[in-house]
């Protein structure tokens, strides 16, 4: 079983629209992989390394930032479990998700990978945010076995506008892949795919190369990426430009806000 340290991950996000029009992208990023209980346990887990725990610094993570904005965002995770009668999550509950960087940071989408005792995933909470302000979060479950396995594909509807240019319908295909051992070639990746009536529309993928979390990590993400959460923003907005000039439709404002599924 894995140590509970906190990771940092060098990779990139791909983003590829299929229908109505291609639409291709990708950029670089970092993200962090935080084992959020012993994070409560620890409260130095992260300051120790240069990352701000609910207070600025040039990287910084904040609770609120999560579930419905309040102090202990681990707390409505598990609040969240309950709801959906997931009671075996003994283990540790690892939270991947890009950090603030100088106060600032949009999350496309978190992933909250809940453990048993013996470190197999019993559910993932995948919470997504769109760029009107909106979040909505989806339990993921296994339909095989009694716990997800790494690469396992795991479907649930869509109930949450995220794209303009997307309709709220369709339904979304998740997977997830890693490797145990920390190394140069270790990866961690999490994809997506959005379906509507039996047609692939979007494919998206957030890979990295992982790494324990450390000053000198932290320290070259800075110097990697000093601006990476504007920097994303900025991409998104650039891509949605570009598809509002070739025509594409576009859908109002989605009502769904701070809720989940």
């Amino acid at each position: 079983m894995e140590s509970n340290q906190a990771s940092i991950c060098f990779g990139e996000v791909l983003h590829k629209r299929t229908s109505p029009k291609i639409n291709a992208f990708r950029y670089s990023v970092f993200y962090l992989r935080i084992p959020m209980k012993a994070r409560r346990a620890s409260p130095g887990l992260l300051s120790q390394y240069g990352v701000g725990d609910n207070h600025f610094s040039w990287i910084s993570f904040y609770d609120r930032d999560h579930g419905i904005g309040g102090d202990d965002s681990l707390v409505w995770v598990e609040s969240e479990l309950k709801k959906f009668n997931v009671t075996d999550v003994d283990g540790e509950i690892w939270l991947h998700t890009f950090p603030r960087v100088l106060g600032y940071t949009f999350n496309p989408v978190s992933f909250w990978f809940c453990h048993n005792a013996a470190g197999q995933i019993k559910a993932i909470l995948a919470e997504v945010n769109n760029t009107f302000g909106g979040r909505h979060s989806y339990l993921l479950k296994s339909t095989r076995n009694n716990h997800i396995a790494l690469g396992e594909p795991l479907t649930t509807d869509k109930a949450f506008h995220v794209s303009p240019f997307y309709d709220v319908k369709g339904h979304y295909l998740f997977r997830f892949m890693r490797r145990q051992e920390l190394d140069s070639e270790a990866q961690n990746v999490s994809r997506i795919e959005y379906w509507v009536d039996g047609q692939l529309q979007l494919s998206t993928s957030i890979s990295g190369q992982e790494m324990l979390l450390s000053r000198k990590n932290v320290l070259r993400a800075i110097l990697q990426f000093p601006i990476s959460s504007i920097g994303i923003i900025l991409k998104i907005h650039w891509q949605a430009i570009k598809l509002w000039s070739k025509g594409i439709q576009f859908y109002g404002k989605d009502p769904l806000r701070n809720q989940s599924k």
